[in-house]
């Protein structure tokens, strides 16, 4: 029998386990004649249930988890069927966490930017497209930049770096620069605590960045990037550099995009440990090989930015979301969330939390929905009393607040702040 089995190759996977457990499988399944194909994948978010190892069925990907790799020989010896015989993949199993997608965790999510991470093969630009991937890149090559500048408007996108400035006003600025240099950056220096959204996307889909950086540079006639991140995230830098040269060596980048005649040219660069770095204007010094110090504002980066030329700078959830606002339209994108804050968000939970992980969802959804309906509570049982929201920068809301809905303005309102967007992280005091 052949089995094709997914197995996480996240960060955060793989510090529980997950390398080990690929190499068992791969080990196990040789002595005993069995044939498996094994995919790394990026991870689902579910990080309590890590390593969580799927294998493909007719009933779709069945999850299994968390597995150790002294489960992996008893998981083959069933043939991840239950032991009773019962003929159903894994659905007795003691491990067997049921249809992937039927989980309450992922099936309650709206995921339009994370759709691929956890399911495709991230340094698969085949896999890529046939889950949707470079379709809105497809669409924007054939579109005025002006078109493409309205389309971004229209969906409502803001940044989600922390300033959750309107993102199509901001390329529309660099895009109004007279002719000449232009730079397209992203901000993928994830410093703040219990923050780690980037780091999955750049690892489990790091072909969605490099796709909304291209429509920028489309739209604001851009001929260079730089993504800058982390030098404490290596196995990210590793893949999003492969991810590089493979679009590269299929036309993605380089001197004739897809036989466009537009050229993009796309370079990773690290830093060296500067929490500072992760403002804007000091990632610009940094970038620029100087000390990194946060510059005096005006002038904006998007009128003498990077080198002095008109730069776009957002951070990769912004960046991340243009592809599929392109492929299915600013007015799809905007149907999800509330009021000023439109489409969705990747949150992170961790800290005392029970289901520490990272899920998607439409702007709107309460707080207490948040640590209750998705983080189960605390991880030792004990009642929550405080959750921190936003980064270091945020704020500590009492369980008094907690009624309060997840968007820009509500939180605002209340002295808090969404920061990164996904920078949630809770705390107990």
């Amino acid at each position: 029998m052949s089995y094709r089995i997914y197995i996480p190759l996240d960060t955060s996977a793989v510090s529980k386990g997950a390398d080990a457990v690929a190499e068992h499988f791969a080990h196990s399944a040789t002595n005993l004649g069995e044939s498996i194909e094994i995919v790394r994948t990026g991870s689902r978010g579910l990080f309590w249930l890590q390593p969580m190892v799927e294998v493909e069925s007719e009933q779709g990907r069945v999850a299994f988890g968390p597995v150790t790799p002294d489960d992996v020989d008893a998981l083959l010896a069933v043939r991840f069927y239950d032991p009773d015989g019962s003929g159903e993949l894994g659905l007795s199993h003691p491990l067997c966490l049921g249809v992937t997608e039927d989980i309450s965790y992922l099936k309650k999510q709206q995921r339009l930017t994370f759709a691929r991470v956890g399911i495709i093969d991230p340094l698969s630009i085949d896999d890529y497209r046939a889950h949707g991937g470079f379709h809105g890149l497809d669409n924007g090559i054939k579109m005025e930049r002006q078109a493409i500048l309205d389309e971004v408007k229209e969906s409502g996108l803001r940044g989600r770096g922390g300033a959750a400035f309107p993102t199509g006003i901001k390329w529309q600025t660099v895009s109004d620069q007279p002719g000449g240099e232009k730079y397209v950056i992203c901000n993928a220096d994830e410093g703040d605590s219990g923050t780690f959204a980037d780091r999955m996307l750049m690892e489990g889909d790091p072909f969605t960045l490099i796709e909304g950086m291209i429509i920028c540079a489309l739209a604001v006639g851009a001929t260079q990037g730089y993504v800058y991140t982390r030098s404490e995230y290596p196995r990210a830098c590793d893949i999003f550099t492969q991810a590089i040269a493979l679009a590269e060596k299929a036309g993605y980048l380089g001197d004739n995009i897809c036989g466009s005649g537009h050229r993009f040219n796309l370079e990773l660069r690290m830093g060296a440990g500067a929490y500072i770095c992760g403002e804007e204007t000091s990632l610009m010094e940094s970038l620029e090989g100087k000390r990194g110090l946060v510059r005096t504002k005006p002038p904006l980066p998007a009128i003498c930015g990077l080198f002095g030329k008109p730069t776009v700078i957002n951070n990769v959830i912004s960046l991340a979301s243009v592809p599929i606002i392109l492929a299915k339209g600013g007015s799809y994108y905007k149907d999800f969330g509330q009021g000023r804050s439109l489409g969705t968000m990747p949150i992170q939970l961790a800290g005392n939390i029970k289901q520490a992980g990272m899920f998607e969802l439409a702007f709107g959804v309460s707080i207490h929905e948040l640590l209750y309906g998705f983080g189960g509570g605390s991880k030792t049982g004990r009642p929550l009393k405080a959750v921190q929201l936003g980064g270091p920068l945020g704020a500590y809301l009492p369980e008094s607040e907690w009624s309060t809905d997840m968007d820009y303005e509500a939180l605002a309102a209340r002295g808090a702040m969404l920061g990164h967007v996904g920078t949630w992280w809770y705390g107990r005091i």
